[in-house]
């Protein structure tokens, strides 16, 4: 006597099973969480109306325009060191090369905590009675600059090498000098590359402007992790936190949106 074979499940079957389960998994997790958590506790601590009000409007007035401020200057400076860098990198002339790649590493390899700290307490040190101008402005937009920067070369670099090596001839076989070719055909065209990531490092740079507690801040120098903490001290609730974390997504969420719409447009133009 046969006995019948028991008919098997379709790949498609498997599948919505798997997703069935998968499901259900998560929908219990959030059952069990919202079933153990304390909502009013967390109300009270993390969402305190009364709290939240006494960090307004400075939140927006002072922190998040000090953080703009920070992230903007250093974001234009470690652009204008970045793509020389990316250029010595490229150069035909080894010193050149050597010195970028040196500083490529240095930079990338060290915390961005340290770098801050060299420049807030081993600056006036090394070279004593000098300031640079800006004050504490001035000291973050060159710390997050020298961060920045050696990231942005590689970037630069990468965009460099992806303009096809035609686009020089053509213009070097017109009679145009190889200065004026890299300024006026193939930089621009790397600088259209690259717009994607960096984008990404600005996203980066925003949020490393919080180091900037470690420089020692007055009242009216604060960026939005400062703020927040400080507000969390006086008040011994975490609701500044929250409010200085929120404001953080506010800016950085659109900026990785628009990073990622960058690069799926570069992708269809390719």
């Amino acid at each position: 006597m046969t006995t019948r074979a028991r008919p098997r499940l379709s790949p498609r079957r498997r599948q919505r099973i798997s997703r069935g389960i998968q499901y259900a998994l998560l929908v219990a997790v959030l059952v069990v969480v919202i079933l153990l958590a304390d909502w009013p506790a967390i109300q009270q601590s993390f969402f305190n109306a009364e709290v939240a009000g006494q960090g307004l409007p400075e939140l927006f007035t002072v922190a998040l325009k000090n953080t703009i401020i920070y992230t903007v200057t250093g974001y234009a400076l470690g652009f204008a060191l970045g793509l020389p860098l990316a250029l010595m990198r490229l150069s035909s002339v080894p010193p050149y090369r050597w010195l970028a790649r040196i500083y490529v590493e240095i930079f990338r390899g060290l915390p961005a905590l340290v770098i801050f700290l060299m420049i807030g307490t081993g600056l006036p040190v090394a070279f004593p009675g000098f300031a640079l101008p800006g004050g504490v402005y001035g000291s973050v937009a060159v710390a997050l600059a020298l961060v920045s920067a050696a990231y942005m070369a590689e970037t630069f670099r990468a965009g460099l090498q992806a303009v096809p090596k035609g686009q020089m001839e053509a213009a070097r076989s017109l009679g145009m000098p190889y200065g004026r070719a890299m300024v006026s055909i193939v930089i621009p065209q790397a600088v259209r590359i690259v717009v994607p990531p960096l984008t990404n490092e600005l996203v980066l740079l925003f949020k490393d402007s919080s180091l900037v507690l470690f420089l020692g801040v007055t009242a009216g120098q604060v960026e939005l992790a400062k703020f927040g903490n400080d507000l969390a001290s006086t008040t011994a609730s975490p609701t500044p936190i929250i409010m200085a974390g929120a404001t953080y997504l506010l800016i950085t969420i659109p900026l990785g949106y628009l990073a990622r719409k960058l690069e799926a447009r570069q992708g269809k133009g390719r």
